[in-house]
């Protein structure tokens, strides 16, 4: 028997466990986790997140279910076989994928929970952990207008910026190219700071310029700042790795359209050297390693 407003979170990483803790404390609804972990569940239940033993428990109890999973092959591998969640699916249920996956997934997912009378929409989130923390973050959405209209009151809890792209895969189109220019104009700082200290320029004072001028940027203050300059590159954030993922199902859209994305090209070919040289799991501008590698000085 399904619980009325009962809300589902199925995977509790880096974003899905701050998600899920805004969805319990704003959307005045029940919520229930998995995670095959159990500390985020635990720590998750003292803010009232109830733990379901595996993804059918809350696949039956919920009427909206969230997915927050590293890639497009988890949420395949989650929605289909035998135990996946389009077989517990059931009528005027609602699986949103808020992770990044290729468009044509979302398109494929969302033919197949409808031949189930189910909904599904790809909810791609943007911005940082503490934006997640904070409730700040930006919502792509690709679902169709009723669809929507549902999950926004839900969304609000945790994003700030709520963007209805189209029909399902328009939000995975969106959010796929946000990354793009994200990272190339990261690479385009790493650029300038390696510059400017090679000039004898401070950084600091660079970043500081660029931003009172017309490259002011989220990329600048949040990236640059807050990562680049102080050289920090954490791990549990978002990694080189996911990074290259993104941009790998970018490529793929252009090389679908047979476009050449040189930018592009080049900021997957330093992620690759920043996860060949050991820094994958760590926090994506470290790319500005790879860089800083193949400078003059450095070879």
């Amino acid at each position: 028997m399904s619980g009325a407003g009962v809300i589902g979170c199925i995977g509790l990483g880096v974003m899905g466990e701050p998600i899920c803790r805004n969805l319990v404390r704003k959307s005045g609804q029940s919520v229930i986790g998995f995670d095959a972990r159990r500390a985020p569940l635990e720590r998750l239940g003292d803010h009232g997140v109830r733990a379901a033993a595996g993804v059918a428990e809350v696949m039956r109890e919920a009427e909206i279910v969230f997915l927050s999973l590293p890639s497009g092959r988890e949420v395949a591998a989650l929605c289909e076989g035998v135990e996946g969640l389009l077989a517990h699916a059931r009528r005027g249920q609602i699986v949103v994928d808020l992770g990044t996956s290729p468009p044509a997934l979302a398109r494929d997912l969302a033919r197949a929970f409808a031949a189930r009378g189910a909904g599904f929409a790809d909810a791609p989130v943007a911005r940082t952990r503490e934006a997640a923390e904070h409730g700040r973050l930006s919502v792509m959405v690709g679902a169709a207008p009723e669809i929507f209209a549902t999950l926004r009151p839900l969304l609000e809890s945790f994003a700030t910026d709520i963007t209805h792209c189209g029909p399902p895969g328009a939000g995975q189109v969106v959010k796929i190219l946000n990354n793009m220019v994200l990272v190339e104009t990261v690479v385009a700082l790493s650029e300038a700071l390696a510059i400017a200290r090679g000039e004898g320029v401070d950084g600091a004072l660079l970043f500081d310029a660029l931003a009172r001028g017309s490259a002011d940027s989220f990329a600048l203050r949040n990236h640059g700042m807050k990562a680049l300059l102080p050289g920090i590159f954490p791990e549990r954030a978002f990694s080189a790795i996911y990074a290259r993922k993104d941009l790998g199902y970018a490529l793929d859209l252009a090389d679908a359209r047979s476009l050449g994305v040189a930018g592009a090209e080049n900021a997957a070919r330093l992620l690759e050297r920043a996860i060949a040289a050991g820094d994958g799991e760590r926090y994506w501008p470290v790319l500005s390693r790879a860089f800083a590698r193949e400078s003059p000085e450095e070879t």
